[in-house]
């Protein structure tokens, strides 16, 4: 009888909150990709007035096993979890135990002292130009997968001779920055990092299947795996880390816990208590010319046809995640994913479309790049057999933490990424190059590659290292 009371009240509860999505197979039409038991896929979360009105999985999450995803299901988060480390670094500033303006040397002397003063803040905004360490791995031919020690890493970090730039010049996302922050919020609170999220943000919220993940020997409930497409693209084959690194990724959460830190933004009930901290992880970085950034405490503040937006994604392994938050209307769309061809940020815009069609002030603004018939000017720049050994070569993007493979072939310049079949970069615009399928844009200047668009044009001007000749 309580088994039958049980599943009824269940059953209320997924009839009353779907009731409010006006179009629920919508939504499944945009996931249909994923909706097979024998394939990975993922999980998503909708979020509208403060409640969960649309929670489901799609896909399996143990492929060997034959174990499907739900809601609980418990992914890893990549770079979504920087927000929580910022989080944490605010709630160590407001009990007085730092400052963001403190010098890193303050936690660690045996850091070096470069020209120009590094800081908690430039690391929180990506701008102090100190090198990446997923990059300064790969370029040791060192797979950063897995098993990689902590104080190999800082020594890796606090080796360089040089900065990318001086502090404060310019934005650079670089993992090293949140590896350090970790570290510092540890030196601060003399607590792991783990052991004070766990106390001052997940157990407070509710967050019962949410850590960061700092020990890759120990169990975790309902966790999911991770793959990629087989090479031949018949399949899926395992794609195991062992990566157990945390600050600039970390944490495995499920749907339901980060929609109840999802919440928090609006009624905080974290530290002090109050907005001021909130209002704080939104404010943006300033370079040292004034110019105002995007990126806050790990979160972006942007619009999307005219509505304002504050979102992250997170990759590793075959992981993918997205959390895009909607404050005005109230809504969020939460996405994770375990295939490394998922792509969250994408999806979570066309769930978006869904939900605030009705809400839009503009029309869609990410189209297809106008593909301009190259005038006779345009032809004297336009690239030619003989220099397309200027762009080849492997680039690997840190914010992304994916790796670019750009190459000729019969005289046309493709792209690859791992697992995927090489796309034809179409030269639309005198220094634009696009791969429509990959919804990416490469731009050059003076004859290199300097940066690109990914996610169909929604995220812009991304950094990228080349990491062979």
């Amino acid at each position: 009888m309580k088994k039958a009371i049980l599943s009824l009240a269940l059953l209320l509860i997924f009839f009353s909150s779907y009731a409010q999505l006006k179009n629920p197979k919508a939504i499944d039409e945009i996931f249909a990709e994923w909706n097979h038991k024998d394939t990975p896929g993922g999980a998503v979360g909708i979020v509208k007035g403060g409640k969960l009105i649309y929670s489901k999985g799609y896909g399996s999450g143990d492929l060997e096993h034959d174990i499907p995803i739900t809601p609980s299901s418990v992914f890893y988060i990549g770079s979504v979890s920087k927000q929580f480390v910022t989080f944490c670094i605010l709630l160590l500033e407001e009990q007085g135990k730092l400052s963001l303006d403190d010098k890193i040397q303050k936690y660690f002397p045996d850091f070096p002292e470069y020209e120009s003063p590094l800081t908690i803040r430039h690391f929180v905004h990506h701008t102090s130009g100190i090198r990446d360490f997923i990059t300064l791995l790969k370029l040791k031919g060192i797979n950063y997968l897995d098993d990689i020690q902590v104080d190999d890493v800082y020594e890796l970090i606090k080796s360089q001779k040089e900065l990318n730039f001086a502090p404060g010049e310019k934005y650079l996302y670089s993992n090293s920055c949140y590896f350090m922050l970790a570290l510092i919020v540890e030196k601060a609170s003399g607590q792991t990092i783990r052991a004070f999220a766990k106390e001052q943000i997940f157990d407070p919220l509710g967050m019962k299947n949410t850590l960061f993940y700092d020990d890759n020997a120990g169990l975790l409930k309902n966790k999911v795996f991770s793959y990629q497409k087989s090479e031949n693209e018949s399949g899926f084959d395992n794609l195991i880390m062992r990566y157990d690194l945390v600050g600039s990724g970390g944490i495995y959460s499920t749907i339901e816990d980060l929609f109840l830190w999802d919440q928090n933004f609006y009624h905080n009930k974290l530290g002090k208590g109050g907005q001021a901290i909130i209002k704080k992880m939104h404010e943006n970085g300033k370079l040292n010319s004034g110019e105002v950034l995007n990126y806050a405490f790990a979160i972006n503040n942007g619009t999307y046809r005219g509505v304002k937006t504050v979102a992250h994604s997170g990759s590793l392994a075959g992981y993918r995640s997205q959390l895009v938050r909607f404050p005005e209307q109230k809504v969020s769309v939460i996405i994770l994913s375990n295939r490394e061809d998922g792509n969250p940020t994408k999806l979570s815009y066309q769930v978006a479309d869904v939900v605030l069609k009705d809400s839009f002030t503009e029309v869609e603004t990410v189209k297809k790049m106008e593909e301009k018939p190259l005038t006779t000017e345009t032809n004297k720049l336009e690239i030619s057999v003989s220099n397309l050994g200027e762009f080849e070569g492997k680039y690997f993007c840190p914010e992304l933490e994916t790796e670019y493979k750009i190459f000729s072939e019969n005289g046309i310049l493709k792209v690859k990424i791992p697992h995927k079949t090489a796309e034809t970069l179409k030269q639309t615009n005198i220094d634009i190059f696009e791969a429509e399928l990959f919804g990416i844009s490469f731009k050059r200047k003076n004859g290199k590659i300097t940066g690109f668009d990914a996610n169909a044009g929604r995220v812009k001007n991304l950094k990228f290292d080349k990491i062979n000749p």
